[in-house]
């Protein structure tokens, strides 16, 4: 049913960009450098629908979300983590806040990052060929999230939850607007703003991709490199993934989808990409050893995922 109704909107799409598409192909340029551009925007109309139906979600549902993690107690990793799964902006940044006031254990934080879904479902849902990755990727961040998190509580002894009887403090998101304090006009103004952010790091990565794929990868020297460093794949894409900016997931996704990295090698880097939650975790955690103990356990996390998928041949 959602594949029909992304090929519809496929449909639909391709007729609306007629016109721009025999303007852009007039244009003297290399076939690579033309197939970017095109495949690019043709993914604005369906990525602002799906920011648009995200946003709604967050609206209407966000402090229901944060309620539920805030009342979950033992069973916060599991709570966590499936929230986590959902697409929004900020749940990390919400369940840092909460940590470094020792409301969660670091369990539930490191399950709420593995968790976390960044932009790979919704590019994804613009491309209806590629589908079928998001129910694999969903059941794996949740099934190693709950999983891991439930087993660093176990080993560290972490079982101490707070009640939460104070309001956490404001963040801004990805695009610099408030989690904490919406308003209606919201509703249109960040989606779209979110979809031309996101247009532009699929546009440039798109762009470098086929330039690497048509021109780079034609060397033979290149083209042996990049083959044999296949098995630290995981390792690379899982220090990428600590990077705290969408960019990094958009070009994971942008690699999958182009076939450039492996299943395996880019569930490493969406595992350890848990947003701008890290961001917040360095900037505001005094305890620095502390906080290099949960990114540690989160890339030794995602390295081995990665690896044990990598050994099935994904």
């Amino acid at each position: 049913m959602i594949i029909q109704f992304l090929n519809a909107c496929n449909l639909l799409n391709d007729k609306l960009f007629e016109g721009v598409d025999g303007l852009i192909s007039s244009i003297p340029m290399a076939d690579w450098l033309l197939d970017a551009i095109l495949d690019s925007i043709h993914t604005l109309p369906l990525l602002f629908i799906v920011f648009l139906i995200i946003e709604a979600i967050e609206y209407f549902y966000a402090d229901k979300i944060n309620q539920l993690i805030k009342s979950a107690e033992k069973a916060a990793i599991a709570v966590g983590a499936a929230l986590a799964i959902i697409p929004q902006c900020g749940f990390s940044i919400i369940a840092t806040s909460l940590y470094l006031r020792k409301y969660l254990t670091k369990g539930t934080l490191i399950a709420i990052y593995l968790a976390t879904s960044d932009e790979a479902i919704p590019i994804l849902l613009t491309q209806p060929d590629k589908v079928h990755y998001i129910i694999p990727i969903i059941s794996l961040k949740l099934i190693i999230g709950i999983i891991a998190g439930y087993l660093i509580d176990f080993v560290l002894k972490d079982t101490k939850y707070v009640p939460i009887t104070e309001n956490i403090e404001e963040h801004s998101g990805c695009c610099h607007h408030s989690i904490d304090e919406r308003h209606p006009k919201e509703l249109l103004i960040h989606p779209l703003k979110h979809t031309l952010n996101i247009f532009g790091f699929i546009l440039v990565i798109t762009i470098f991709l086929n330039f690497f794929i048509n021109v780079c990868l034609q060397y033979p020297c290149v083209h042996n490199f990049f083959h044999n460093i296949r098995f630290v794949e995981p390792v690379i894409t899982a220090i990428l993934g600590l990077i705290p900016n969408c960019a990094i997931s958009v070009g994971l996704t942008m690699m999958l989808i182009n076939g450039t990295l492996k299943f395996s090698a880019v569930m490493a880097g969406l595992l350890s990409n848990a947003g701008l939650g890290l961001l917040v975790l360095f900037k505001q955690h005094g305890n620095y050893k502390d906080t290099a103990k949960i990114i540690s356990i989160l890339i030794a996390i995602s390295i081995i995922s990665g690896y044990i998928l990598q050994m099935f041949n994904l």
